[in-house]
């Protein structure tokens, strides 16, 4: 695909079960910005064993449950990106940039109590696609395109979330949500 004609911007990308790249096995990916130039995003379902506190000690009370830091993919793992809930109808507070539908980028230099905000997830790195790339990985059935709720991103059981999204779909994409995680052993 050579031109972009509509952005992803504040959809999930869904791993198909052919993706089987460790970083995006079964992965739920909150697209954050979409266009001619490529994509970014980050994986919302893959928290590490780190308290947010460990890397911002700030942020921990502001972080949604687990309160962890999460894998947001394999690109810039030393960067820190900090992704908000911003109500709809409702303007993003100083400090966040509002990207798309009820999503935000939080400035993780501002001072944390100054945010009042009702969702709100740390991740280290990010996944990042050049111009037309992820475009071809979904025309080759790498990813599913699906509407994000506003709560997807800040679920505090993100171990289920990729099954959830899908079952949600109706008809047979639904049914793809009992696809067993490992194949091999059904």
């Amino acid at each position: 695909m050579d031109e972009v004609t509509e952005s992803w911007a504040g959809r999930l990308l869904v791993a198909t079960p052919r993706l089987e790249d460790p970083p995006f096995r079964r992965a739920v990916v909150l697209v954050l910005d979409h266009g001619p130039d490529g994509a970014f995003g980050v994986v919302v379902n893959h928290p590490l064993e780190v308290d947010v506190s460990t890397v911002l000690p700030g942020w921990q009370r502001f972080a949604t449950a687990p309160g962890r830091l999460f894998q947001g993919g394999p690109v810039g793992l030393d960067s820190a990106i900090g992704v908000a809930a911003v109500p709809a109808g409702r303007a993003a507070p100083d400090g966040v940039d509002r990207i798309a539908g009820a999503f935000g980028l939080v400035d993780l230099d501002a001072e944390p109590a100054s945010l009042a905000l009702p969702g709100l997830r740390i991740f280290a790195g990010y996944a990042g696609w050049g111009p037309g790339q992820l475009d071809g990985e979904v025309e080759l059935g790498a990813w599913w395109v699906l509407d994000a709720l506003p709560d997807d991103p800040f679920t505090p059981a993100p171990d289920d979330l990729w099954s959830r999204v899908v079952r949600r779909q109706g008809g047979d994409l639904a049914l793809r949500h009992l696809w067993p995680e490992d194949p091999e052993l059904n």
